[in-house]
């Protein structure tokens, strides 16, 4: 009995000496765009891991992960926007690795698409764990730039354009003293690449302040700052913005100019007279020259002086090497450099920084391609037997489905359950149901049915695609493309509405009875189109990096429900 008793301790003892526990941070790792980033995951206490199953995934993709360690190497099954960027690194250079439980992952070239969470799953012949680390993803955008411009009643209006930052940076406006200004306003639009262009502005009195600075910063309390000095500017005409320090030293750096090129004007003519051949550099020599004495007056032509002054300063050096003598000076366009910046070189940014608003501006403007009602009569009808050449069978997936949905057995139809009970005004946009095929390429073509006999047209749906392994429930802001979700939906008395970022409302007459969808994922498209009329209405533009599933939401209230049909190709 004693020996029964002995041996039934030792097993104990060894089941719990090999019990299995991750330990992962509380917090979120950060990081940034570009960069490459180690989520640390650890065996406690410490164990040797070689011999262990080791998975890295996202969400519920257990199936498709991002890194799977078995049999002693990693296996060639990762998802396939994670081929190759993603590795086994021990969290810092005093961990043993493997052998003493050390299963982090390393992530290269990170993208916005990264942000979310990681489950690190580690199993054993017995015991297994799992536990979930937060990615935060940041960007850090570009310097701001200050462009200042008069207002009518005598102050200075000064904008602060920045671009490139991830999240939504907050913009912050002082004085020299550190008092915190409040801004007139600020905008922040979000790009086709997910990141943020950020415009702000203040107006302020040549009273207030001797500096003025703008700075922008995220999360991680990084942040980018400008300075502009309100004293050292004074008007020229109504909207003319100059530094005054600078065009002194300017002007008297002009007149040395002049003189530099008269004596090389001499000395050249003297050469000519001698060999009787024309030096090269004469013309620019005689150009600046007359510009030099024509200009030389303070309120002549800046900006010619300075085309001179450029001209001149090369040709000088020429004539001062001849006679063994050059005299050095400071450009004086530098000078402003050293007061926080040049005005000339802040108005090139903000031209700069206009055209890329303006770019992104159409971007979003040309984001979604519809058919102007005012223009589809003289469109002709769309061939959609030729679209029907592309169709698959799409069914719902059952054990992805919102608790207040109800769907057929044949997973072909979809709609709310008698017992859900709608809350407020706004569409249930979290009645998700997701297509149980996923597409990675090629053209796939479904057509859904919105209205059923002797019943009026669905008046709420939504109907699209979304990124696999981005099936969970969300609020209405995280239902935008940036989130892996494209889609058109239609909300009853409020009209229809694509949800790119800013959303885009259309007007769609007559209503759809029943819905065609073409996916192109080579090409980056997600086409709609009114199948009983026959006519394209539609077309989301994107580019998809992973996967996508189908997306359907039969909204709340409606007697007609959502049907799936089986498309035969021609």
């Amino acid at each position: 009995m004693m020996s029964i008793m002995i041996a039934l301790l030792v097993n104990l003892f060894i089941e719990t000496s090999v019990s299995l526990t991750l330990v992962v941070p509380g917090d979120p790792v950060v990081a940034h765009v570009g960069s490459t980033v180690i989520l640390p995951c650890w065996i406690s206490p410490a164990q040797n891991a070689e011999a262990l199953e080791i998975r890295w995934y996202r969400h519920d993709q257990f199936n498709n992960p991002v890194l799977l360690y078995n049999h002693g190497k990693i296996q060639d099954v990762q998802e396939e926007s994670y081929r190759n960027r993603s590795s086994l690194k021990p969290w810092s250079d005093q961990s043993g690795g493997l052998k003493e439980g050390d299963v982090s992952l390393r992530l290269e070239k990170l993208t916005l698409q990264d942000e979310g969470s990681f489950r690190c799953y580690v199993s054993g012949d017995k015991e297994y764990d799992s536990k979930q680390v937060a990615l935060k993803i940041t960007a850090l955008g570009s310097t701001p730039v200050l462009v200042p411009k008069s207002l009518d009643d005598g102050r200075l209006n000064i904008s602060c354009r920045s671009s490139g930052w991830y999240p939504e940076p907050s913009v912050t406006w002082m004085c020299d003293d550190r008092s915190v200004h409040r801004p007139g306003g600020t905008s922040h639009i979000l790009g086709p690449d997910g990141m943020f262009l950020v415009q702000s502005w203040m107006a302020v009195s040549f009273s207030d302040a001797q500096q003025i600075s703008c700075s922008l910063s995220i999360i991680t309390e990084e942040f980018k700052e400008s300075r502009i000095d309100v004293q050292d500017i004074i008007w020229k005409g109504n909207d003319q913005v100059v530094s005054s320090g600078p065009w002194e030293a300017l002007f008297f750096t002009l007149l040395i100019f002049a003189l530099l090129g008269l004596i090389g004007f001499i000395l050249y003519k003297y050469r000519e007279k001698l060999t009787g051949k024309k030096p090269v550099g004469q013309n620019c020599v005689e150009e600046a020259t007359h510009g030099l004495l024509k200009g030389g007056e303070r309120d002549g032509n800046t900006e010619e002086q300075r085309k001179h002054a450029d001209c001149m300063e090369e040709t000088v050096k020429k004539l001062m090497k001849d006679v063994e003598t050059y005299v050095d000076f400071e450009d004086p366009r530098k000078q402003k450099g050293e007061r926080d910046g040049i005005i000339e070189e802040q108005r090139k940014h903000a031209d700069c920084e206009d055209k890329t608003m303006k770019k992104v501006m159409k971007d979003v403007e040309t984001y979604v391609d519809f058919e102007d009602p005012r223009r589809q009569e003289a469109v002709g009808d769309v061939n959609i037997e030729e679209l029907r050449k592309h169709a698959v069978e799409i069914t719902i997936d059952r054990e992805r489905l919102h608790p207040d949905l109800k769907v057929s057995q044949d997973g072909k139809t979809v709609r709310d359950s008698p017992d859900y009970k709608r809350t407020g005004e706004e569409f249930p946009i979290h009645l998700c149901a997701f297509g149980a095929q996923r597409f990675s390429s090629g053209c796939h073509y479904w057509e859904v049915e919105l209205a059923q006999e002797n019943t009026p047209p669905k008046n709420y749906w939504l109907i699209g695609v979304v990124k696999d392994g981005n099936l969970t429930a969300r609020d209405k802001s995280g239902f935008t493309p940036f989130y892996g979700f494209w889609f058109l939906y239609s909300d009853g008395p409020n009209g229809f509405e694509i949800n790119t970022n800013p959303s885009v409302k259309l007007s769609l007459t007559p209503r759809p009875e029943r819905l065609g969808v073409l996916l192109n994922y080579d090409e980056g498209q997600l086409s709609f189109y009114n199948v009983t009329e026959r006519k394209h209405l539609l077309t989301i533009k994107t580019k998809f990096s992973v996967s996508v599933r189908p997306l359907f939401n039969p909204g709340a209230g409606d007697q007609s429900e959502i049907r799936i049909l089986d498309c035969t190709k021609p």
